[in-house]
């Protein structure tokens, strides 16, 4: 199988603009761990989109193609010269689920969820309750359209509050207000991540941040590991990296919300990422990510299989009852560092 890899911000989705470096840092780290191990899988014929200031270096069976203007010709003629698509793009603005559209249309396989799904998902406004639905605790949610409005549901929820897009990526735009002197500032940050629209006001959950790295087929789900998240939360939040896997005692609650939440969204197959924090009191999902994630290069460090080709068979519908092989914890970083 021809395999396109487009890793949207290292690849070329971007050509010529400003860069935001921790979006960076985290998709070149992604882009050159995932063509790695479906290029050691030795049975598919790799093509990699490549950003000319961000080099990528050589592999066999991975031709490399620059990307200089993010043209959409370009791409097309590009998805139209593969078999299948695998995808990494920030939510932001509905990123991702463009491009997802866009390969759904020139009729290829997505090694990944469906457009559909990834705009169901990503949705942060929405995603309550789709989660309730499921019986997964979610933090109090609400959506306001002006810094009036969120002043009342800041004061409705109680302080502190997290306010964030409604679609994003890489912490870009969530800030933790824990006043209503620095709502003001949250939402401006929130503006400059997305844009005009809603913002969305959220209880803050105290307690482990952590994620759950998933499998699925579009109906079922499988959970790979359960990693720590280190995250900054103040004044803005900054992704900084985690380990996995997490031996924690609500690791197997945290595991089920993940699986549960998944399997709500027909069509979230292949590899997706669910955030979610610990609590004295249980497991709160925060949001799901649709696509690889940086713990994807922890995580492929830990088990012996080849998580990618794990993937891939679940995008086909094959997802076994896996029985995984662990080598070690590992602690991983944002840029790609793993020790």
């Amino acid at each position: 199988m021809r395999i396109l890899v487009h890793e949207f911000v290292s690849g070329g989705g971007l050509a010529g603009k400003p860069v935001p470096p921790s979006l960076l840092r985290e998709g070149r780290a992604m882009r050159d761990a995932l063509v790695a191990d479906l290029a050691a899988i030795g049975e598919h014929e790799i093509v990699v989109t490549v950003d000319p200031r961000f080099p990528f270096s050589p592999r066999l069976g991975v031709t490399e193609t620059r990307v200089s203007t993010p043209a959409p010709s370009a791409f097309s003629r590009l998805i139209a010269s593969v078999n299948a698509v695998w995808l990494v793009a920030p939510e932001t603005n509905r990123c991702l689920e463009r491009l997802a559209r866009r390969v759904e249309r020139q009729g290829k396989r997505l090694l990944g969820p469906s457009a559909a799904a990834i705009r169901t998902a990503t949705d942060k406004a929405t995603l309550p309750r789709w989660l309730s639905r499921a019986n997964v605790s979610h933090p109090v949610t609400r959506v306001s359209r002006t810094i009036a409005r969120c002043r009342e549901v800041a004061d409705e929820i109680g302080y502190p509050v997290v306010v964030k897009p409604t679609r994003g990526a890489g912490c870009v735009g969530v800030c933790l207000v824990r006043s209503e002197r620095e709502l003001s500032r949250a939402v401006s940050a929130v503006r400059r991540a997305q844009g005009p629209g809603p913002v969305v006001v959220q209880r803050y959950v105290r307690g482990l941040a952590a994620s759950v790295s998933v499998l699925s087929d579009g109906q079922r789900a499988h959970a790979l590991a359960l990693n720590v998240q280190r995250v900054r939360p103040a004044p803005e939040f900054t992704y900084h990296g985690g380990q996995t896997p997490l031996r924690h005692p609500l690791a197997e609650e945290a595991l089920a919300a993940a699986r549960r939440t998944c399997e709500i969204f027909p069509g979230l197959r292949g590899y997706i990422g669910v955030d979610l924090v610990l609590t004295a009191t249980g497991v709160f999902v925060i949001e799901v990510n649709p696509r690889l994630t940086t713990a994807y290069l922890g995580v492929r460090a830990t088990l012996e299989e080849n998580v990618a080709e794990l993937a891939l068979k679940a995008c086909a519908g094959r997802l076994p009852r896996l029985r995984l092989t662990q080598r070690s914890a590992v602690r991983f970083s944002a840029d790609g560092r793993v020790a």
